[in-house]
């Protein structure tokens, strides 16, 4: 006697769920504006705090080292003691530092208000994420709703800039931090009614040594992307990332011996998922990498101020504004694989319109360029999310989401290192040649460094001498721009192979199927409470 199985077709969300999305995305827009709203600020804090140069340093990147490399601490966190109750926790955490920060009156204080912003970011991020994941189970609804998550996402870096410039216009430094408490006290008043609360029953204690063994490895390579980025290699900086990889291995060794591991390496066996990072990665890498030559160029070469170069960066992001859910849609009729390799196909016409920039091109050239490599790259990544939630249960939800959002820290990490020592090496090398005959060496060891250090310099020259030097160095930096476009299109490209060979036919598993696919000893049915 044969028996005919019959699937059940999965729930749709309906409108609590999706006003549930909404406040969602409080936290989600905030956390990412905080990676970027201080860059106005810098000067009214030194004036007010007088911190020494390291002080500054850490002001700016404590935050995002914390976030980077607690996210997947905190995910699996999130899985054991409730996906909800650890965004409420990281809500009060994020409110309460931002007040600090706000009222701040030593370097110190803020850089210890910034590292406590940065553990409430690591609890909000793969929340959000593994809530999304657990309130939609519907396909369809679910990657409209992770393309507007991935849209918020990077709609917030893009708005933070704008925002601080604003707000430091009418009112104190503090300000920038303040504007978060409001949002934090909506989410803990609304998450509540709205968000349902998720779990995963079958977890086992939480284990504090591959906490530590995780913050230990991505710490230190994160620490030394970062800085070989900024200031070139040296021993230490790259004793950093041995040692974090090192840490690496003893934590996948712990993983793979623990019956109830922080991460499940059956995850990886599963098609796609393995796949979906690595072109997350990629596309962050171009994304994050990039950045840095478009806003200088904003400044330095077509001599916007900083607020107006903020508010001219925008259009990229608002031309790619909707790409993310239309792109979710038309994976419902058109194969995911082919979807991203056009995606990274778009990014690489759009870097090649970067190549034809010059000093004297007109603003629209490289506001095209970027919003054609953009809308690429959100359309990436918003299916890539996509199918790493799909292909994890979604009792893992929390972990798969922080893993996401660790390979996008690593790849932007890492094209900030790569992609910005491609432009920093031609500039050097070109402007020697640019240079007039007769500069003092000082002033042109200075102007060699960097484009910011010629434009110093060139303040303190006759007119004939400055205009040369400075001609010197924006052709020099355009120089550098063009190769680095060139090697986000050579990583665009291997970021497309990528995509059509490790996840042609994998689509989002229904979590009917994935229940009955084991992964490893963590396995448990789901847990919904407390709606």
């Amino acid at each position: 006697m044969m028996t005919t199985m019959t699937t059940t077709p999965a729930p749709r969300a309906g409108r609590r769920e999706w006003i549930g999305f909404t406040v969602l995305m409080l936290p989600l827009l905030l956390v990412s504006m905080d990676v970027s709203v201080l860059y106005f600020a810098v000067p009214f804090i030194s004036e007010e705090l007088r911190p020494t140069g390291a002080q500054q340093l850490w002001i700016f990147d404590i935050y995002g080292f914390v976030l980077a490399g607690l996210l997947i601490t905190m995910g699996a966190l999130g899985d054991r003691i409730g996906r909800r109750r650890l965004l409420l926790i990281g809500a009060t955490a994020f409110g309460a530092a931002s007040l600090l920060a706000a009222y701040a009156d030593s370097a110190p204080t803020l850089i210890a208000a910034r590292a406590v912003l940065g553990v409430g970011g690591a609890t909000l991020m793969p929340s959000t994420l593994a809530l999304v994941r657990n309130m939609f189970h519907d396909a369809k609804q679910r990657g409209t709703a992770i393309g507007i998550w991935t849209a918020t996402l990077t709609g917030g870096i893009a708005i933070g800039p704008v925002l601080s410039g604003v707000l430091l216009e009418h009112f104190w430094w503090g300000s920038i931090f303040l504007i978060n408490i409001p949002a934090m006290l909506m989410l803990l008043l609304l998450a509540p009614i709205l968000v349902p609360e998720f779990r995963n029953p079958a977890t086992g204690r939480f284990d504090l040594v591959s906490a530590a063994l995780s913050l230990g490895a991505l710490l230190p390579v994160i620490y030394g992307i970062k800085e070989m980025a900024r200031d070139g290699l040296s021993p230490v900086r790259v004793l950093a990332i041995v040692a974090g990889l090192l840490v690496g291995a003893l934590f996948l060794h712990r993983q793979r011996t623990r019956a109830y591991p922080m991460i499940d390496l059956g995850l990886f066996r599963r098609r796609g998922f393995a796949g979906s990072l690595a072109v997350n990665l990629l596309a962050m890498f171009a994304l994050v990498g990039f950045a840095i030559f478009t806003t200088q160029h904003l400044q330095l070469v077509l001599g916007l101020s900083p607020l107006r170069a903020a508010l001219w960066s925008l259009v990229p992001s608002l031309a790619v504004g909707g790409i993310a859910p239309a792109a979710a849609a038309l994976a419902q009729r058109v194969e995911r694989a082919y979807l991203i390799g056009a995606g990274f196909g778009i990014a690489v016409l759009g870097f090649a319109v970067l190549t034809q920039v010059t000093p004297e091109t007109s603003l629209w050239l490289l506001l095209g360029g970027a919003s054609v490599y953009a809308a690429g790259l959100v359309m990436v990544m918003s299916l890539v999310t996509e199918l790493v939630l799909g292909a994890a249960p979604p009792e893992q939800a929390g972990v798969a989401s922080a893993l996401t959002e660790s390979s996008s820290e690593l790849g932007g990490a890492l094209g900030m290192a790569i992609l910005g020592s491609v432009g920093a090496a031609i500039y050097r090398r070109e402007i020697l040649d640019g240079l007039p005959a007769g500069l003092p060496a000082d002033t042109g060891a200075a102007a060699r460094e960097t484009l910011g250090g010629a434009l110093a310099v060139a303040q303190g020259l006759p007119a004939d001498l400055a205009d040369a030097v400075l001609h010197a160095a924006r052709v020099a930096f355009t120089d550098g721009l063009h190769l680095a476009a060139i090697a986000a299109m050579v990583a665009m490209l291997l970021g497309a192979v990528t995509a059509l060979v490790t996840l042609r036919g994998v689509r989002p598993a229904d979590p009917a199927a994935l229940a009955a696919e084991p992964t490893g000893p963590a396995d448990a049915s789901l847990s919904s409470v407390s709606r």
